[in-house]
């Protein structure tokens, strides 16, 4: 029997393959994808070059057709693999079973030629019974697939390299538009234009501790004279004053200690105590966003860095592949968390059937169709894995959350209670944990389940309607009410997935990129948009208005998903997205000549008047005006955030620079 050449994207993956295949079957890496457009003009071939469309590398004049060079750096791989080809007698393509996998599988055909049969071979998990089975049920290049990514990679390409220029011409340098990265920014300056508009309102109420039977609790006040106190739901962000037509009762500083004084020789009477069972149902096993958000909340991994672990852990065989929308086990897979529930946490923690989970909508037809889990058909615990550090801590993640999936249900009770004082209500809440479940293997956001199953416990003394209660102490309380929170990098996936916008193996990159690009910094896990990234996006919404239209990009997600199912045609959509008569191509020539510089580069805050903030060719600067008529430009800090932006500290920084 002559050799079979199998061709991964890495070396990882190539060596934990080798070892599960028959003898005669020789495993080699493309370290990735093998051939691109090119990404700057020295890379156009010379053919090209004197073409209208040579900067964008596609073809708009004829059929979309991509201009594909040897990526940089990969001559010397492929020229490797066609010397191996040359001793094969069949190749087979065993890159990754999403698009991109796909697609790299269709561009090694192109360019090595094989005159020998060619299969593709597909799995999600790197085990010896998967790749055994994988090997026997091998298939042709999906060829609907390989379209789908090429599509949006000319789709990606048109939009960045027809807007961005414009970006450079009308704002300054190193500036980029993108068709998905675009919508995320604008997500964040609008979070952040909600900030900015925001005005706080006050409040106040009052806290008691009682106590009965020697054991002490808390009560909130929540009712004066039969009124319900305002809280801060009752207040309009934009005014900071109480919402017109709330009935609620707002206590200011004074009507709040003159009213604890009031109750202090009360009497403290139980009103009513209600109880109410909750059942709390285990969350489904890791997709792709999910993994991103709780390797985020709770081992404060970036999206980027997740899915670098996590590639890593699928390629030496630890878990399943990662890039997928697909909450879906395998029976294989429930039978070993089950497995595992009942060793570890005894028959009582297993649920009473197998859980299966569904998808939120129909299955992408560019992800795999099972969750995230770990491989095989015996998951191996933690200790045993011979891992550390975060990949430990990420495998433990996945591997609890898959158990958790197959336990019972966690059983709780919440309790309220009503306490009269004088003409006062105070309301005291507490729970009861009655059956932990799948609590004492995994709580989601908690580091550390039997903390957490402390956390979530809030016991209050046994109380009953007419029993009286001990006052210990009485104190006032002021609140202020809070801006709508930044995003994280964990709400941020979350939102892009809610409202369409991308798909989950593009998050870590769109995360990567607006960070790399200077359009959002980190601070703490906050993500904040920088004054370019306001500028970008108040020129796009202006002028280019369906690229940072969120339902524009999700329908474009959904019209790409159904190229690679088969159902839609991707020409007729370029065609008549790019040369129409409301085509990007023709929108972007027209709207070159009407957009004023003066006015792209000035930013909109509130507020701020009769200050300016603009963009320059050296960055963000601010216009101060001075008392006596005069202006002075000062620089702005990169680390400055958009809230940090008020007039005193304009002035602030007017008068530095002037001494």
């Amino acid at each position: 029997m002559g050799k079979s050449l199998v061709i991964v994207e890495s070396p990882t993956k190539a060596r934990t393959i080798e070892k599960y295949l028959p003898k005669g079957y020789v495993v080699r890496s493309s370290m990735g994808h093998v051939r691109d457009l090119p990404k700057s003009k020295s890379e156009i071939p010379k053919a090209y070059q004197d073409k209208p469309w040579a900067e964008i590398s596609v073809n708009y004049e004829n059929e979309f057709e991509p201009i594909y060079i040897i990526s940089r750096g990969k001559k010397k791989v492929i020229d490797e693999l066609k010397k191996e080809l040359k001793d094969a007698d069949e190749l087979i393509l065993a890159t990754d079973e999403d698009r991109e996998g796909e697609s790299i599988s269709w561009h090694l055909t192109e360019i090595l030629k094989p005159k020998v049969p060619v299969r593709r071979m597909v799995f999600h998990e790197i085990t010896p019974e998967a790749i055994q089975a994988a090997l026997a049920e091998t298939r042709e290049i999906d060829e609907n697939l390989v379209r789908a990514q090429e599509t949006r990679r000319v789709l990606d390409r048109l939009v960045g390299y027809t807007v961005s220029p414009l970006l450079w011409k009308k704002i300054g340098g190193q500036l980029s538009a993108g068709r998905v990265q675009s919508a995320a920014v604008k997500l964040l300056v609008d979070r952040e234009r909600e900030r900015l508009r925001f005005r706080t309102g006050s409040f106040w109420d009052l806290r008691a501790t009682l106590a009965r039977q020697d054991i002490p609790f808390d009560a909130r006040l929540h009712a004066v004279d039969g009124t319900r106190i305002a809280t801060g739901k009752d207040f309009d962000e934009q005014t900071g004053r109480l919402k017109e037509g709330a009935k609620a009762r707002l206590l200011d500083e004074a009507q709040a200690r003159e009213l604890a004084r009031s109750l202090e020789t009360a009497a403290w009477t139980v009103l009513e105590v209600k109880e109410k069972p909750e059942t709390r149902r285990p969350a489904p096993p890791f997709i792709t966003s999910t993994l991103q958000q709780e390797a985020n909340r709770k081992l404060n991994l970036s999206a980027r860095r997740t899915m670098q672990i996590a590639q890593d852990l699928y390629q030496r065989g630890f878990i399943t592949y990662m890039r997928t929308d697909s909450p879906v086990l395998s029976d294989q897979a429930i039978r070993a968390a089950r497995h595992w529930v009942e060793s570890e946490y005894g028959k009582d923690f297993l649920s009473p059937k197998p859980r299966q989970f569904k998808p939120k909508a129909a299955t992408n037809a560019q992800e795999a169709h099972e969750a995230i889990r770990p491989a095989g058909d015996r998951f191996k615990a933690p200790r045993e894995t011979g891992l550390s550090g975060e990949e430990l801590k990420l495998y433990e993640l996945i591997w609890k959350r898959t158990v958790a999936s197959q336990m019972a249900d966690a059983k709780q009770t919440q309790i309220t209670v009503r306490i009269e004082a004088a003409n006062a209500e105070f309301r005291a809440t507490g729970k009861r944990i009655d059956f932990p479940g799948f609590f004492r293997a995994y709580v989601e956001g908690s580091d550390d389940p039997d903390a957490a199953l402390e956390d979530q416990e809030k016991p209050l003394p046994p109380l009953a309607a007419g029993d009286t209660v001990d006052l210990q102490s009485l104190e006032a309380v002021a609140h202020e009410t809070k801006p709508p929170a930044r995003y994280t990098e964990a709400s941020l996936v979350r939102a892009l997935e809610e409202k369409g916008i991308g798909r989950p193996s593009t998050y870590a990159s769109i995360l990567g990129t607006i960070i790399d690009r200077g359009y959002v910094r980190a601070e703490r896990k906050a993500l904040i948009p920088t004054l370019k990234a306001f500028a970008v996006t108040q020129l796009l919404e202006q002028h280019f208005p369906e690229l940072v239209d969120l339902d524009f990009t999700r329908d474009m997600e959904n019209v790409l998903d159904r190229i690679a199912a088969g159902e839609a045609d991707w020409l007729p959509y370029l065609r008549d997205f790019y040369n129409g008569p409301t085509g990007l191509r023709t929108i972007a020539s027209q709207r070159e000549a009407e957009i004023d510089v003066q006015q792209a580069r000035q930013i909109e805050l509130p507020d701020l008047a009769p200050h300016e903030v603009r963009i320059g060719r050296f960055g963000a600067y601010a216009v101060v005006h001075l008392d006596d008529g005069n202006t002075v430009n000062v620089n702005l800090p990169d680390e400055l955030s958009p809230d940090q932006l008020t007039p005193e500290f304009l002035r602030e920084l007017a008068e530095q620079k002037a001494s």
